[in-house]
């Protein structure tokens, strides 16, 4: 880790005493040291804050600046990987594609199933790894941010401490109509980065390895170029089916629920980033345009996956806190390994889960696909699999809290689906309607959600404004759900399919060949202990990761499921 982080290195997790009473004071439930001695800095004086209202505002308002830049900083970062993985992935993708399908097989499929299906599975495999490896660089970001707005109106900033939400409450309406600012934009989408070049160098790669085997064709560089620029098309698409603002639980907690309205945890926040900004200052002596960085970003940043990042992970921000900072020990894994260790746990609870759902042990499986979300929450398919479970019991309201929280992360069919099952059950039929429309909205082609609408909305009453009140109905009766006799396709539930781009060049005889793409599972050698733990969580808890020196004895070999930009095989099904 560099000098200028080491300060804050992530802290060994230690026993807090529980409170035993239901009357705990202010100080005791945030382990502060209030001390009764007066005390002219907001800094050593914490009951200055406490005692004032105003400050609970100001604090609410600079969690909410932290959150929603931080969203943000995800969207950016996470926009530049992708674009990385435009230039790198995408290339071997098409080459596998057309090595099986044709030259133009990835432009006259770039938006199918099959292909929207592979990256959604990358995509959300990387997507789950943003917020923590965007966290502490976006906290800090903020607090440059904050800190320069501070100095930019004389407000004092305590070398040791930082800055302070008491310093700033003459400054609230400004910092409020910043936030507001920031609302106004937001979520962004997921899009290329305007200040990066065009995907010049991906499609070169592309042409230089094709160029032996299909150089004689007098337009097979169009017909691969147009599957190059359709196929990154569709990976921006289907990035934005995810909401940036169901990821990054770990910090949202800690911004919500665990905020200290009285002051210390501005107060925390000033201690954590303090040092470490004036260290970056003197190894860097004059940062340019630092006059200019409101924003705090500044420039350059090219995506995750570089050393310093990788130690920025380790920075404690425990806001919730602010007592001493303990050295880490050597035998706790880093947080690279501490996500796959989530994964493989996760991946293996839900197995478990899935062999009960066969038996028809749904309990058990409930149980399981619990502790799998526990463990990684950051992937939503857990969820779903729990709608599922809950399905088969019958617990139509459990099923659709396990969809809503399935679909606040990613926008898919399968929560869509079930959520609209669920529904149904519950005789809100026209909210079931809601989610089946949007299944076709994801995928045209389900013929499932067609023949589901086509039940549930009889000939004399069917569409948005008519079925208005089947909603608050019990449920409607066998007869009024007979299939209408007209056609799905002018059905007012069903939206009309976008028509295809055409093609720019006549199809190629290989075009409407089924091809199938399936990951690879990756086997990995795991410890038995590992195998033994239980991965029991409460609600809302993130299973912890053990320490590796707790792993002993002999291993087991065992195959998860990883998708992942490089494991994965192209198939023929059928011509």
């Amino acid at each position: 880790m560099p000098a200028k982080y080491s300060h804050t290195k992530k802290r060994r997790p230690g026993n807090k005493k529980a409170s035993t009473s239901s009357n705990a004071t202010h100080a005791q439930q945030h382990a502060h040291a209030h001390d009764a001695r007066a005390h002219p800095s907001p800094h050593t004086d914490r009951s200055i804050s406490q005692t004032n209202p105003e400050v609970a505002k100001i604090e609410r308002v600079i969690a909410r600046i932290l959150l929603v830049r931080y969203e943000q900083d995800i969207v950016r970062l996470f926009s530049t990987h992708l674009y990385y993985a435009a230039h790198h992935h995408l290339p071997t993708f098409v080459l596998r594609c057309i090595t099986v399908g044709g030259p133009s097989w990835v432009a006259a499929n770039a938006d199918s199933d099959e292909v929207k299906d592979f990256l959604r599975g990358t995509i959300a495999m990387d997507l789950r790894q943003a917020g923590d490896r965007v966290a502490t660089k976006s906290v800090l970001w903020t607090y440059t941010a904050l800190r320069h707005f501070a100095k930019s109106n004389g407000v004092p900033i305590c070398q040791r401490s930082g800055i302070h939400s008491v310093r700033l409450l003459p400054h609230f309406d400004a910092l409020k109509a910043y936030l507001d600012s920031l609302e106004a934009q937001h979520p962004p989408p997921f899009a290329k980065p305007p200040h990066l070049g065009p995907m010049s160098e991906g499609i070169r790669s592309l042409e230089e390895t094709c160029r032996t085997k299909y150089g004689k064709s007098p337009d097979w560089r169009a017909r691969i170029r147009e599957g190059y620029d359709r196929l990154c098309a569709t990976m921006w698409r289907v990035a934005n089916e995810f909401d940036v603002r169901g990821y990054g639980l770990t910090l949202r907690e800690k911004l919500t629920t665990k905020w200290c309205e009285c002051g210390c945890s501005t107060d925390h926040l000033g201690e954590v980033c303090e040092k470490a900004f004036q260290m970056e200052d003197d190894d860097n002596e004059v940062r340019l345009g630092k006059g200019r960085e409101w924003d705090g970003r500044g420039s350059g940043v090219s995506g995750w996956g570089t050393e310093d990042e990788e130690d920025l992970w380790e920075v404690d921000l425990d806001f919730a806190s602010a007592q001493e900072r303990e050295a880490s020990n050597e035998d706790e894994m880093n947080v690279a390994e501490q996500l796959e260790w989530r994964y493989l746990r996760a991946e293996r609870e839900k197995e478990q889960g899935n062999v009960a759902f066969k038996k028809g042990d749904f309990i058990e499986a409930v149980k399981r696909y619990k502790n799998a979300y526990h463990t990684e929450p950051e992937l939503p398919h857990y969820q779903l699999n729990l709608a599922a479970a809950y399905l088969k019991l019958h617990d139509y309201i459990e099923a659709e809290k396990a969809c809503d929280l399935a679909l606040s992360q990613h926008r898919s069919v399968k929560g869509y689906w079930r959520r609209a099952q669920a529904r149904k059950a519950q005789g809100r039929i026209q909210d079931a309607l809601h989610d089946l429309r949007e299944v076709l909205v994801l995928q045209p082609s389900n013929t499932e959600a067609i023949a589901e609408i086509m039940e549930l909305c009889p000939p004399e009453d069917h569409g948005p404004e008519a079925s208005s009140s089947s909603s608050s109905a019990p449920g409607p009766s066998s007869s009024s759900l007979r299939a209408p006799a007209h056609s799905s396709a002018s059905h007012p539930w069903i939206p009309a399919p976008e028509p295809p781009e055409p093609l720019p060049f006549p199809p190629g005889p290989t075009d409407d060949r089924k091809l199938k793409i399936s990951f690879l599972p990756v086997t990995v050698d795991i410890p038995v202990d590992f195998l033994s733990l239980t991965g029991e969580g409460g609600s809302g808890t993130r299973i912890k990761a053990p320490r590796w020196s707790s792993f002993v004895g002999p291993t087991a070999p065992q195959s998860f499921s990883y998708p992942y930009w490089e494991r994965y095989m192209v198939q023929k099904v059928s011509d």
